[in-house]
């Protein structure tokens, strides 16, 4: 496998900014990840749900961190990735990918690093956090 960089606590993964959301990264995503929700492409239909216009996918932003996770430790390392979404990713929006290092542990035998993950836009809202578990030996 692979090695990642030397870690140490609180050391942070290297952050993924990504450009503002459009139509166009939507309307692609949807059928690429099996979302095709109408709420995110199609503005009558939000503006029916009581939405101004549509709006990311979660499963997008979640994607994102897969991106920012892979993009630091190999795909093989990840051992747990779990989130939870806490705001809308609306048009225009511009995501930034952010982790760090919050513990340093022995699980299984394994050496681990547990990683504190956050998307914010730029308002500096999280619109996801999460955590994962990175092989780390």
């Amino acid at each position: 496998m692979a090695s990642i960089p030397q870690l140490s606590l609180d050391q942070e993964l290297p952050a993924l900014t990504l450009p503002p959301v459009d139509r166009t990264t939507l309307a692609l995503f949807g059928p690429a990840s099996g979302d095709t929700n109408p709420i995110h492409i199609d503005i009558d239909f939000a503006r029916k749900a009581g939405m101004p216009d549509v709006f990311a996918q979660g499963m997008l932003g979640m994607a994102w961190m897969g991106r920012a996770l892979t993009g630091w430790a190999p795909q093989e390392r990840l051992r747990k990735f779990d989130v939870r979404f806490q705001g809308i990713t609306h048009l225009g929006h511009q995501i930034t990918v952010s982790g760090r290092i919050i513990e340093l542990i022995e699980l299984d035998g394994e050496s681990c690093a547990r990683v504190e993950l956050r998307n914010t836009n730029q308002y500096s809202h999280a619109t996801i956090v999460g955590e994962a578990l990175i092989a780390v030996a």
